[in-house]
């Protein structure tokens, strides 16, 4: 599970001149990396080897940001290979198809650009981050983020140079002609697949809004938290025909998940349990038997007695 913290940087003017200036650099030499790899047809780490020696002396980059910069190629390109092989960009035939394989990948100037722990370190206390750039080691650049986020976290080895910044598509003009029928399938291929990511986001979403909900309220109570191995839920789960088309679809693993790691860092015992027979075991005895259970919303302990 990887946790993400939004973090932003409150550089001076000089700090944000040289922090450019990197980003700058590090997609420049990108774009080289990927020139290489598209005329030799090298799309992995150890093909693209013999590049790092140009990077570090043509882009004046230390060893570090010249990897990030070469894996961030060979990414970018597996990216591509997946779409192909899922056919996203349509089949060979196609414009769009011809123009992904058959153009090397660019990086333009602002494009975001991953740091590592060797390029970068955060002092908690201070609020401050020390980064590396191409006009040597700044540190002292303050940061901020929401207090919650504030904690150590010595998992982070990622972070976003500042810079980039999303650019607004104009709406298309002139005259609008009918599609053809092979268009118009590609277009709901195109939204079904934006349908299917708008819906993952809201589960996820979702998901950590419940879980977050669970652990605060067993965090607040002193409680800990155990829930049923979802494994093979939809496969042992009668639903009711109005349940199925949502209940069906929601990813019950991604929310154990969630609560697992949730628990974990508010210090709150966590535990799945086996759901076979515990509608029918005694919470303070133990003793499982099917006349504890005479109907679904009562129970009644034959050895102790126990009601709910």
């Amino acid at each position: 599970m990887k946790l993400v913290a939004q973090v932003r940087l409150l550089p001076t003017p000089e700090e944000a001149s040289a922090l450019e200036a990197t980003l700058r650099a590090c997609n420049r030499a990108a774009t080289c990396a990927s020139q290489v790899a598209f005329a030799k047809d090298l799309k992995d780490r150890n093909g693209l080897q013999g590049v790092y020696g140009e990077l570090k002396a043509r882009f004046g980059l230390s060893a570090q940001p010249a990897v990030r910069a070469v894996k961030k190629v060979v990414d970018a390109y597996a990216a591509l290979g997946a779409n192909v092989r899922a056919g996203s960009l349509g089949p060979p035939t196609c414009k769009r198809y011809r123009a992904a394989v058959g153009t090397l990948i660019g990086f333009r100037p602002q494009a975001a650009q991953p740091f590592d722990d060797r390029c970068l370190s955060w002092q908690y206390d201070a609020r401050t981050v020390s980064i590396w750039t191409v006009a040597g080691r700044m540190r002292g650049i303050r940061f901020a983020c929401s207090p919650d986020q504030l904690e150590p976290r010595h998992h982070i080895r990622w972070h976003e140079l500042p810079g980039t910044a999303p650019v607004p598509l104009s709406a298309p003009t002139g005259p609008q002609t009918r599609r053809t029928p092979e268009e118009e399938g590609r277009s709901a291929r195109r939204r079904l697949a934006r349908r299917r990511r708008k819906e993952q986001r809201h589960a996820t979403h979702v998901n950590h809004r419940i879980s977050k909900e669970i652990v605060s309220v067993a965090q607040r109570t002193g409680r800990g938290i155990a829930v049923e191995a979802l494994g093979g839920i939809r496969e042992r789960v009668r639903l009711r025909r109005d349940q199925r088309g949502t209940l069906s679809s929601w990813p019950f693993r991604q929310l154990g998940a969630h609560l697992a790691y949730k628990a974990r860092r508010a210090g709150v015992p966590f535990l799945e349990v086996d759901a076979a027979y515990t509608s029918q075991r005694c919470p303070r005895c133990g003793h499982t038997e099917r006349a504890n259970r005479p109907d679904r919303d009562h129970f009644h302990c034959r050895r102790r007695g126990q009601r709910a």
